[in-house]
């Protein structure tokens, strides 16, 4: 395995992220964070906002704050 450079590492570190990228092509990536700083650092951060991503999610809205918000598309899908 060689190192796959920042280039690639950055350009594919979504994918990577969401375990999208063919298992070489990730083993390559997993490699080069292993010895570069600048792009271990960026998939850190990636890392804390897809986490913090899911989590908002996950939250619901409140059930009168979603009827409210129903009823409104309704009545713009009626007038057009």
């Amino acid at each position: 395995m060689t190192d796959c450079g920042c280039d690639k590492a950055k350009a594919e570190l979504e994918e990577y992220l969401h375990n999208e990228l063919a298992r070489d092509d990730a083993a390559d990536i997993r490699e080069h964070m292993k010895t570069c700083v600048d792009c271990s650092s960026e998939l850190h951060v990636n890392v804390v906002m897809t986490e913090a991503v899911q989590r908002a999610c996950r939250e619901t809205a409140p059930e009168d704050l979603r009827l409210q918000v129903l009823s409104k598309l309704r009545d713009l899908q009626a007038t057009h």
